[in-house]
């Protein structure tokens, strides 16, 4: 068929789960691409913030001990089963976000976590209350389809700093959580907790039903099973990914060491401070979380490898300011707090984006293995921790996080700021920390490659309308020839997924 003759195109898709209109300019619509504004997504990250409610239990499980009558023990069943029902969200779940449409699954998710933590509030089982925290944790993995589906609808030139809005949203909703949670269990009932959480969910799931664009599957040809085995695929056979893993789990490991120990100091001597003001502490990290859209907006003008380079150094830097003199002077703790979030804020962004860049078909997929390996730091560094702690008291400890930031800085000197994409080891072009002029023109040949277009002069054409296209954009072409196929592998996200592309 010749590449001039108009290809046919399916009608635009007007409901949602084929009965609930979806908003004329919210519609999927090839000719008129959606572009994310920044309102946009300062929504998708108050959702991500509302999506954190399995995080409500840390402070209030004295409490949940007294109103279940059972002791410590018991009720430290809690968070476990949180946890491994996020484990399971993740990696069942959040995968998905690469084979459905993302608006219908967000709807779904957020009813369904919204709806089971009614139970939370009214049930009076122990039993029952462990079961429904499971399942809610499973259906909590809502900001783990948003910020892939932020990365793909940003516009190139501030695609880190909205993915920067959306994962900060996604941190404020862990220190929201604990703080909000302390204050109202000191006041009133815990139970108010989770009405809170459900009234939260259910604004922001209306919300979302006028903001969130409907987008077609990124892979409808793939089966459920593919899905997950290219994800695994993609864990080890990717170097950025696996780099990018790597780097996550040892910051989240100082990340939760940090703060699970930092409970015990506060409340021992010197300062002796109760639980309320304990957690006010919390609002010390968010104002770190809140420096978000500036993180992003420097990440979007750095090459990322020196964002990377950069944030690792904060986070030591923190570390180094607590062993020092975290049990001397609160002043210290405070901007060790605001140092550390900073620096794991612009870690996060920095490898996100770039990660996202292996192949924009399987973002939610390379997503899931990132934040998978985050879930891992976070039990080892929680365990650890607090183990060395008890042992050695909070220069330990700080040594120990120390000790883990030296670990990312040297696996990320593995690789140089311009290797191509699909080397594990080495440097190349130089030792220049900014973008180089072949790499801009190569970010600009990726962000062309990415456009969606119906006429063949740009040279792509789509088959199949709404959602059942392939494409290959001459520009992916003519820059693989430029760059000698050092970077092949990035330039051609948009044709394979891991057997992804028909």
């Amino acid at each position: 068929m010749s590449d001039n003759l108009p290809q046919e195109r399916k009608p635009l898709r007007k409901l949602d789960f084929g009965f609930l209109p979806i908003p004329p300019y919210l519609r999927h619509n090839p000719d008129a691409p959606f572009e994310l504004s920044i309102p946009h997504t300062v929504i998708f990250g108050f959702a991500s913030t509302f999506s954190m409610n399995l995080y409500y239990c840390q402070p209030i499980l004295v409490q949940l001990a007294d109103e279940f009558n059972v002791d410590y023990v018991e009720v430290s069943r809690i968070p476990s089963l949180l946890q491994a029902g996020y484990a399971v969200g993740l990696t069942l779940l959040s995968p998905l976000g690469d084979l459905i449409r993302r608006r219908q699954f967000l709807f779904l998710l957020m009813i369904a976590s919204a709806s089971l933590s009614i139970g939370l509030a009214i049930t009076r089982s122990l039993v029952a209350f462990e079961t429904i925290s499971f399942f809610v944790a499973v259906f909590s993995v809502t900001p783990q389809i948003l910020i892939p589906l932020t990365a793909e609808l940003a516009p190139p030139q501030r695609r880190a700093s909205s993915i920067a809005i959306v994962l900060s949203g996604l941190l404020m909703g862990v220190m929201l959580a604990r703080v909000l949670s302390g204050i109202i269990a000191e006041f009133s009932s815990y139970k108010n907790i989770y009405w809170m959480g459900v009234g939260g969910q259910y604004l922001l799931l209306l919300v979302l039903y006028f903001v969130c664009p409907d987008t077609p599957p990124k892979n409808p040809q793939l089966t459920y099973l593919q899905i997950l085995y290219t994800m695994a695929k993609f864990a080890v056979t990717e170097p950025l990914l696996v780099q990018g893993a790597i780097l996550f789990f040892a910051d989240s490991a100082i990340y939760s060491a940090f703060w699970v120990t930092l409970t015990f100091l506060l409340s021992d001597a010197p300062y002796h401070y109760n639980t309320l003001e304990i957690g006010l502490f919390g609002l010390v990290g968010m104002f770190g979380i809140a420096m978000a859209p500036l993180v992003g907006r420097a990440i979007d003008r750095l090459l990322p490898w020196t964002a990377t380079l950069f944030s690792i150094i904060l986070i030591i830097v923190s570390m180094a300011i607590q062993t020092a003199a975290g049990g001397i002077n609160i002043g210290a703790v405070i901007v060790a707090i605001f140092v550390l979030d900073v620096g794991a804020e612009g870690l996060q962004v920095s490898v996100t984006n770039v990660v996202f860049g292996i192949n924009p078909e399987a973002r939610a997929r390379l997503n899931a293995v990132l934040i998978l390996s985050i879930f891992l730091g976070q039990v080892m560094g929680t365990a650890v921790g607090t183990r060395v702690f008890v042992e050695g008291g909070y220069r330990a400890t700080g040594g120990f996080c120390v000790a883990l930031g030296a670990l990312n800085l040297a696996v990320h000197l593995l690789r140089g700021p311009h290797v191509p994409a699909r080397a594990w080891l080495g440097w190349a072009g130089g030792w220049s920390l900014t973008k180089t002029a072949a790499e801009e023109r190569q970010e600009k040949a990726i962000e062309m490659a990415e456009m969606p277009s119906t006429s063949p002069q740009h040279g792509t054409a789509e088959v199949g309308g709404d959602g059942g296209h392939a494409r290959m954009s001459w520009v992916v072409r003519k820059a693989s020839s430029v760059f000698g196929g050092k970077e092949k592998r990035g330039l051609e996200g948009v044709q394979e997924g891991g057997e992804d592309k028909a």
